[in-house]
């Protein structure tokens, strides 16, 4: 078959199914080829609003940043680039066979490829009076409220405004960072949560009392080992049915004026489930985020899992489903957006009816463990590794030191393998936190004197035991950006967090790294104010 000049020459075409911040990535990254022609692009996201940082809803919950702030994408810019840009519009179905997806409002538009960045969903716990099935489309009752979204930041700040009562179900890093900044901006919070300690999942018991008894030091009541099985409604001044407590198993009941539902999220598998692609905790793919036995199908961010199909693959022997972390979306978005233009500028271009050839590439690179952050004024808490084990605990190979000061709210552990940081839990020690998270990530040994590490912290700290200056390091996780270049930033004009941020991308992210941003700034510019 003999194809036409235009057909050899068509922009492949290039359709996002979600438009939330790791979709804005990879269409930022695509922008340029889409401009010369070299590519088709189509943004297909179900909300009314352009993409925004989810992850900081919570600080837009309590008012400590605006919309515009958190935005992460310009649907204005991507359209006079010549992407077609679809918003507050569902897909209901993919047709894989004809390479098309059909629209909730009757349209169909087809692909060459297609990347699914659907996200993930709130998990809505199984209690009376509420419906957790997510197909049914049954909205919360008025008081109740998850963090996902505008319209649950616009009630939480109501709540805060008011002063009101919140319940936080949930004891994660989520639902911590949400407890603590509501507590912060007057609200009075009581954390509710079904474990023996806070951030079960992420640090051990030792380290989860701690944080614990920090929360109770700021003011939030803490419920442990509570079984929540129903909320209670009750009349507002206008009728309407609103949440006014929890019910828990044993008979008590948490009252309150809104209830925020931390209970974590779930990938949303459900199209590309119903489209016949595998999935499992999240959608099924290679390293090169292919979707298993569909090379024109990808995933990336909150929906991918990353388990090929080779059974030996040591790197999927541990695949439990998507990170869930913005960091490892962000990069997945910048390495498959380089995949895309480089199938694009060598692919064959075949009949429609036959496929096209994947371009064979370098895998995805593996992330690492990651680094987990507790953000909040005054409680510092970073975890990484697996840190279960006691130090008197018989582990071949494994070391363990602890250091704990519960009244103080500090605690310390670290595990190491052949002196190498295999795992950590920092509470309430930011200088120590910050070292053994550069350790870590370095994979390098700890001081023979572990007491060096807990020195940092102290009044009298010895500004010799501290590492040298490192320009390398990174200071930005979520985007990768070392103190180098942030410096390269401030030292050509940047003296702002956000003038930082546009320039490197460095607090785009989870927000954690602002602290630092505003030290190196200040500490760029303090001779000359002297």
């Amino acid at each position: 078959m003999t194809l036409t000049p235009r057909q050899q020459h068509q922009p492949q075409h290039i359709v996002v199914v979600g438009y939330g911040p790791v979709a804005a990535r990879l269409a930022e990254e695509l922008l340029p080829s889409v401009r010369r022609g070299e590519l088709a692009l189509s943004i297909i996201g179900a909300e009314s609003t352009p993409a925004y940082n989810r992850v900081l809803v919570a600080d837009l919950g309590v008012g400590r940043t605006t919309e515009d702030a958190i935005s992460v994408s310009d649907p204005a810019e991507l359209i006079a680039a010549g992407v077609s840009v679809h918003m507050a519009v569902l897909v209901r179905r993919v047709d894989r066979a004809r390479r098309g997806v059909l629209l909730s409002d009757g349209r169909r538009i087809n692909y060459d490829k297609l990347v699914f960045a659907t996200g993930a969903r709130p998990v809505i716990p199984t209690l009376h009076g509420l419906n957790p099935d997510p197909t049914a489309q049954v909205p919360l009752p008025l008081g109740v409220s998850t963090l996902r979204d505008l319209a649950d930041a616009a009630v939480l700040r109501n709540a805060v405004e008011r002063q009101a009562r919140v319940v936080v179900l949930g004891g994660g890093i989520l639902g911590l960072e949400a407890a603590l900044a509501a507590r912060d901006e007057g609200a009075h919070v009581t954390v509710v949560h079904h474990g023996a300690h806070t951030m079960g999942r992420s640090i051990d018991a030792g380290a989860g009392h701690t944080v614990a008894a920090a929360l109770r030091a700021r003011g939030i009541t803490v419920v442990s080992h509570a079984r929540a099985v129903g909320v209670e409604l009750s009349p507002s001044a206008d009728g309407v049915p609103t949440f006014s407590g929890l019910l828990q198993e044993a008979g008590a009941t948490v009252e309150g004026e809104l209830l925020v539902l931390s209970c974590g999220v779930r990938p949303r598998i459900e199209v590309a489930a119903g489209a016949g692609l595998a999935t499992d905790r999240g959608i099924l793919v290679d390293h090169q985020l292919m979707a298993h036995h569909d090379h024109n199908v990808f995933a990336m961010g909150d929906c991918a899992q990353v388990r090929c199909l080779d059974t030996q693959c040591a790197e999927c022997a541990d695949s439990s489903g998507p990170l869930g972390l913005i960091g490892p979306g962000w990069r997945q978005a910048e390495w498959l957006a380089a995949f895309l233009i480089g199938s694009a500028a060598t692919a064959v271009q075949l009949p429609a009816a036959l496929p096209a050839v994947p371009v064979p590439g370098v895998p995805l690179p593996a992330e690492r463990a990651p680094v987990i952050m507790l953000k909040a004024r005054g409680v510092d808490v970073a975890a990484a590794g697996d840190v279960t084990a006691g130090p008197f605990e018989d582990v071949p190979g494994l070391a363990v030191s602890q250091w704990a000061d519960p009244e103080h709210g500090k605690y310390v552990k670290m595990s190491t393998r052949g002196g190498v940081l295999a795992g950590f839990v920092s509470v309430g020690m930011p200088r120590a936190g910050a070292e053994l998270t550069l350790l870590f990530e370095r994979g390098s040994e700890l001081p023979a004197d572990r007491s060096a590490l807990l020195r940092l912290d102290g009044s009298d700290r010895d500004s010799n035991v501290s590492a040298a200056p490192d320009p390398a390091r990174t200071v930005c996780r979520c985007a990768g950006v070392t103190e180098e270049r942030i410096m390269a930033a401030v030292t050509a004009g940047c003296s702002t967090v956000p003038e930082i941020s546009a320039t490197t991308r460095a607090g785009t992210g989870c927000g954690g790294c602002h602290g630092e941003l505003k030290s190196l700034i200040e500490a760029h510019f303090a001779p000359a104010a002297a």
